[in-house]
């Protein structure tokens, strides 16, 4: 771990310190051991358990095929691999839309699956849910902009907030922290207003695709490693484990296909 990263456990007030502190808030996608006990040995302070796990795991093209009971599941394994940072996990789609009460539900068997907060998307037509969540002693994370799970009703993978339609976004962002969020996440917003959300609100933000602006950031992790080999223009790999696995997946093969493996050295004889 770097000398940089706090040793402490990362809680939702530990974030809005660092916001005060000018200190950038590291996020990452994780739904496995592996993953979150390599990042929480990296010094990630956030590890979202996201839907898009429908999209990085199950194999389908949207997160709105992504179930409740996947992420439970996946949030258990996260939580179990890792000590350090808040574990955050997402409502699925048709989890909170419904009711308020579905949403306090499903919150709360995602607490106790592991996580230590939950993820929605919206604005101020999930005020409601928020604040029952809040009251439930749910902390609760807002997401805001490119809202995945209304990509259908967005008509694609598009920037949000351009135009007239910043004063909604930071309104809606605004609201979300008075009703009790402790963190906002801005996806695809132009940078120019997810800095001026990042400046008008107490709580941190956090950007994917949104500028160096906010607070902190966050990549699916396939993303980032290069495992995906999505590249939109909001994502950098830092890695390239799609061809190192590709690799070591055609000697493993070639390997086998020529009798050299398992060799001796890899064989009980007794």
């Amino acid at each position: 771990m770097s000398e940089s990263v706090t040793p402490r456990k990362i809680r939702t007030h530990t974030l809005r310190d660092f916001k005060k502190e000018g200190r950038a808030i590291t996020m990452l996608t994780s739904y496995d051991t592996f993953s979150a006990s390599i990042f929480d040995e990296a010094g990630i302070d956030v590890l979202l358990v996201g839907d898009s796990a429908g999209n990085t795991v199950l194999g389908f093209d949207s997160t709105v095929y992504t179930k409740h009971e996947d992420i439970v599941r996946f949030t258990g394994a996260v939580a179990r691999s890792c000590e350090r940072p808040l574990v955050l996990a997402d409502l699925a789609f048709g989890t909170y839309q419904v009711s308020v009460e579905e949403a306090v539900r499903h919150g709360v068997e995602l607490m106790q699956a592991g996580a230590q907060a939950v993820k929605l998307e919206g604005g101020r037509e999930v005020l409601p849910q928020v604040e029952a969540l809040v009251r439930a002693g749910i902390p609760v994370c807002g997401h805001l902009g490119f809202t995945p799970q209304s990509v259908n009703q967005l008509g694609g993978f598009k920037v949000q907030g351009r135009g007239e339609k910043a004063d909604a976004l930071l309104a809606d962002a605004v609201a979300l922290q008075e009703a009790g969020a402790f963190a906002v996440v801005l996806e695809l917003v132009p940078a120019p207003l997810a800095a001026r959300v990042t400046e008008t609100l107490d709580v941190p933000t956090i950007g994917i695709g949104a500028g160096a602006g906010c607070d902190g950031q966050v990549l699916v992790w396939q993303d980032m490693a290069g495992l995906s080999g999505f590249k939109p223009r909001f994502v950098k790999a830092f890695a390239d484990l799609r061809s190192n696995l590709m690799r070591a997946a055609c000697e493993y093969g070639d390997a086998v296909r020529a009798g050299e493996f398992p060799s001796p050295e890899h064989t009980f004889e007794k």
